[in-house]
Protein backbone atom coordinates (compact mmCIF):
# COMPACT_ATOMS: atom_id res chain seq x y z
CA UNK A 1 0.00 0.00 0.00
CA UNK A 2 1.37 3.39 -1.03
CA UNK A 3 0.86 6.04 1.67
CA UNK A 4 0.16 9.54 0.30
CA UNK A 5 0.07 12.99 1.90
CA UNK A 6 -1.57 15.87 -0.01
CA UNK A 7 -0.30 19.43 0.53
CA UNK A 8 -2.27 22.22 -1.14
CA UNK A 9 -3.72 25.49 0.12
CA UNK A 10 -7.04 24.93 -1.66
CA UNK A 11 -9.47 22.69 0.22
CA UNK A 12 -11.27 21.63 -2.95
CA UNK A 13 -8.02 20.47 -4.51
CA UNK A 14 -7.09 18.47 -1.41
CA UNK A 15 -10.53 16.87 -1.30
CA UNK A 16 -10.63 16.15 -5.02
CA UNK A 17 -7.18 14.61 -5.17
CA UNK A 18 -7.88 12.74 -1.95
CA UNK A 19 -11.06 11.17 -3.31
CA UNK A 20 -9.35 10.24 -6.58
CA UNK A 21 -6.39 8.57 -4.91
CA UNK A 22 -8.40 6.91 -2.13
CA UNK A 23 -10.48 5.14 -4.79
CA UNK A 24 -7.37 3.25 -5.92
CA UNK A 25 -6.89 -0.16 -4.24
CA UNK A 26 -3.15 0.32 -3.78
CA UNK A 27 -3.17 3.93 -2.51
CA UNK A 28 -3.91 5.20 1.00
CA UNK A 29 -4.29 8.92 1.74
CA UNK A 30 -2.88 9.32 5.25
CA UNK A 31 -3.47 13.06 5.62
CA UNK A 32 -3.36 16.52 4.10
CA UNK A 33 -1.93 19.96 4.80
CA UNK A 34 -2.89 23.51 3.80
CA UNK A 35 0.60 25.06 3.90
CA UNK A 36 4.22 24.03 3.56
CA UNK A 37 5.08 24.13 7.25
CA UNK A 38 2.11 21.89 8.08
CA UNK A 39 3.16 19.58 5.25
CA UNK A 40 6.63 19.13 6.73
CA UNK A 41 5.20 18.44 10.18
CA UNK A 42 2.58 16.02 8.84
CA UNK A 43 5.11 14.16 6.69
CA UNK A 44 7.41 13.59 9.64
CA UNK A 45 4.50 12.44 11.80
CA UNK A 46 2.55 10.33 9.29
CA UNK A 47 5.47 8.80 7.37
CA UNK A 48 3.99 8.87 3.84
CA UNK A 49 5.71 7.24 0.89
CA UNK A 50 4.77 10.11 -1.43
CA UNK A 51 3.95 13.77 -0.75
CA UNK A 52 1.91 15.63 -3.37
CA UNK A 53 3.32 19.13 -2.91
CA UNK A 54 1.78 22.32 -4.28
CA UNK A 55 4.26 25.09 -5.07
CA UNK A 56 2.41 28.24 -4.06
CA UNK A 57 1.31 27.86 -0.44
CA UNK A 58 1.28 30.22 2.58
CA UNK A 59 3.65 30.10 5.57
CA UNK A 60 6.17 27.99 3.66
CA UNK A 61 6.05 27.42 -0.09
CA UNK A 62 6.28 23.96 -1.62
CA UNK A 63 9.88 24.31 -2.74
CA UNK A 64 11.09 25.34 0.72
CA UNK A 65 9.01 22.55 2.27
CA UNK A 66 10.57 20.05 -0.13
CA UNK A 67 14.06 21.23 0.80
CA UNK A 68 13.25 20.79 4.50
CA UNK A 69 11.78 17.33 4.03
CA UNK A 70 14.54 15.99 1.83
CA UNK A 71 17.44 17.80 3.43
CA UNK A 72 17.50 15.92 6.72
CA UNK A 73 19.02 12.80 5.11
CA UNK A 74 16.72 10.34 6.87
CA UNK A 75 16.71 6.95 5.17
CA UNK A 76 12.91 6.93 5.16
CA UNK A 77 12.44 10.31 3.50
CA UNK A 78 9.29 10.43 1.37
CA UNK A 79 9.30 10.96 -2.37
CA UNK A 80 7.96 14.38 -3.37
CA UNK A 81 5.78 14.93 -6.41
CA UNK A 82 5.42 18.65 -7.16
CA UNK A 83 1.97 19.73 -8.34
CA UNK A 84 1.33 23.18 -9.75
CA UNK A 85 -0.71 25.14 -12.25
CA UNK A 86 2.51 26.73 -13.48
CA UNK A 87 5.31 25.29 -15.61
CA UNK A 88 7.22 28.55 -15.79
CA UNK A 89 9.90 30.43 -13.87
CA UNK A 90 12.47 28.49 -11.88
CA UNK A 91 9.94 26.04 -10.43
CA UNK A 92 11.16 23.08 -12.44
CA UNK A 93 14.83 23.71 -11.82
CA UNK A 94 14.48 24.53 -8.13
CA UNK A 95 12.08 21.67 -7.41
CA UNK A 96 14.44 19.11 -8.91
CA UNK A 97 17.46 20.64 -7.20
CA UNK A 98 15.52 20.42 -3.92
CA UNK A 99 15.24 16.69 -4.50
CA UNK A 100 11.73 16.30 -5.89
CA UNK A 101 11.19 13.10 -7.83
CA UNK A 102 8.50 14.39 -10.13
CA UNK A 103 6.76 17.48 -11.43
CA UNK A 104 3.21 17.38 -12.75
CA UNK A 105 0.82 20.09 -13.84
CA UNK A 106 -2.54 20.19 -12.08
CA UNK A 107 -4.44 20.16 -15.36
CA UNK A 108 -3.05 16.71 -16.22
CA UNK A 109 -5.68 13.95 -16.61
CA UNK A 110 -6.67 12.10 -13.43
CA UNK A 111 -5.11 8.89 -14.71
CA UNK A 112 -1.77 10.70 -15.10
CA UNK A 113 -1.82 11.75 -11.45
CA UNK A 114 -2.50 8.20 -10.25
CA UNK A 115 0.24 6.90 -12.54
CA UNK A 116 2.65 9.58 -11.31
CA UNK A 117 2.16 8.61 -7.67
CA UNK A 118 2.88 4.97 -8.46
CA UNK A 119 5.95 5.79 -10.56
CA UNK A 120 7.44 8.05 -7.91
CA UNK A 121 6.65 5.60 -5.10
CA UNK A 122 8.47 2.87 -7.02
CA UNK A 123 11.63 4.97 -6.91
CA UNK A 124 11.60 6.30 -10.45
CA UNK A 125 11.29 9.92 -11.52
CA UNK A 126 8.48 11.48 -13.46
CA UNK A 127 8.92 14.54 -15.63
CA UNK A 128 6.13 15.72 -17.87
CA UNK A 129 7.36 16.46 -21.42
CA UNK A 130 6.73 20.19 -20.99
CA UNK A 131 8.75 20.08 -17.78
CA UNK A 132 11.71 18.41 -19.46
CA UNK A 133 11.65 21.11 -22.13
CA UNK A 134 11.53 23.82 -19.48
CA UNK A 135 14.45 22.24 -17.66
CA UNK A 136 16.56 22.18 -20.83
CA UNK A 137 15.59 25.78 -21.59
CA UNK A 138 16.64 26.74 -18.05
CA UNK A 139 20.14 25.42 -18.58
CA UNK A 140 20.30 26.93 -22.07
CA UNK A 141 19.69 30.33 -20.48
CA UNK A 142 22.60 29.86 -18.08
CA UNK A 143 25.60 29.19 -20.36
CA UNK A 144 28.88 28.48 -18.65
CA UNK A 145 27.39 28.20 -15.17
CA UNK A 146 28.36 24.58 -14.66
CA UNK A 147 29.34 23.26 -11.28
CA UNK A 148 32.56 21.22 -11.06
CA UNK A 149 32.27 17.64 -12.20
CA UNK A 150 32.19 15.25 -9.23
CA UNK A 151 34.97 12.69 -9.26
CA UNK A 152 32.32 9.97 -9.39
CA UNK A 153 31.58 10.86 -13.01
CA UNK A 154 34.99 9.50 -13.95
CA UNK A 155 33.86 6.14 -12.60
CA UNK A 156 31.14 5.75 -15.21
CA UNK A 157 31.83 3.43 -18.11
CA UNK A 158 31.47 4.85 -21.64
CA UNK A 159 28.12 3.06 -22.00
CA UNK A 160 26.88 4.41 -18.65
CA UNK A 161 27.87 7.93 -19.72
CA UNK A 162 25.94 7.40 -22.94
CA UNK A 163 22.88 6.25 -20.99
CA UNK A 164 23.19 9.27 -18.68
CA UNK A 165 23.14 11.59 -21.69
CA UNK A 166 20.00 9.89 -23.01
CA UNK A 167 18.32 10.15 -19.59
CA UNK A 168 19.10 13.88 -19.60
CA UNK A 169 17.41 14.23 -22.98
CA UNK A 170 14.19 12.85 -21.48
CA UNK A 171 14.37 9.34 -22.96
CA UNK A 172 12.50 6.53 -21.20
CA UNK A 173 14.15 3.16 -20.55
CA UNK A 174 12.29 1.68 -23.52
CA UNK A 175 13.44 4.51 -25.80
CA UNK A 176 17.03 4.17 -24.59
CA UNK A 177 16.88 0.42 -25.22
CA UNK A 178 15.69 1.07 -28.78
CA UNK A 179 18.38 3.72 -29.37
CA UNK A 180 21.17 1.44 -28.14
CA UNK A 181 19.66 -1.80 -29.51
CA UNK A 182 19.79 -3.56 -26.14
CA UNK A 183 17.21 -5.13 -23.82
CA UNK A 184 15.20 -2.80 -21.58
CA UNK A 185 16.39 -4.76 -18.54
CA UNK A 186 19.97 -3.96 -19.57
CA UNK A 187 19.09 -0.26 -19.56
CA UNK A 188 17.53 -0.60 -16.09
CA UNK A 189 20.76 -2.16 -14.87
CA UNK A 190 22.80 0.70 -16.34
CA UNK A 191 20.49 3.29 -14.76
CA UNK A 192 20.76 1.61 -11.36
CA UNK A 193 24.55 1.60 -11.56
CA UNK A 194 24.64 5.25 -12.66
CA UNK A 195 22.50 6.34 -9.72
CA UNK A 196 24.55 4.27 -7.28
CA UNK A 197 27.91 5.54 -8.56
CA UNK A 198 26.79 9.18 -8.56
CA UNK A 199 24.94 8.81 -5.24
CA UNK A 200 21.68 10.09 -6.73
CA UNK A 201 18.16 9.19 -5.67
CA UNK A 202 16.53 9.03 -9.08
CA UNK A 203 16.47 10.08 -12.72
CA UNK A 204 15.36 13.63 -11.92
CA UNK A 205 18.57 14.28 -10.01
CA UNK A 206 20.53 12.60 -12.81
CA UNK A 207 19.05 15.07 -15.32
CA UNK A 208 20.05 18.03 -13.16
CA UNK A 209 23.58 16.72 -12.63
CA UNK A 210 24.07 15.96 -16.33
CA UNK A 211 23.28 19.53 -17.35
CA UNK A 212 24.94 21.27 -14.42
CA UNK A 213 28.21 19.44 -14.90
CA UNK A 214 28.23 19.77 -18.69
CA UNK A 215 27.87 16.06 -19.43
CA UNK A 216 25.08 17.22 -21.73
CA UNK A 217 24.90 20.71 -23.19
CA UNK A 218 21.49 22.30 -23.58
CA UNK A 219 20.51 22.18 -27.23
CA UNK A 220 22.44 19.01 -28.04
Amino acid sequence: MIRVLIADDQAMVRQGFGALLAAQPDLLVVGDAADGAAAVEAARRLDPDVVLMDVRMPVLDGLAATRQLLGDRRADRPRVLILTTFDLDDYVYEALRAGASGFLLKDAPAADLVHAVRVVAAGDALLAPTVTRRLIAEFAARPGHHRPRPTELAGLTPRETEVLRLIARGRSNAEIAADLVVAEQTVKTHVGRILAKLQLRDRAQAVVMAYETGVVAAGE
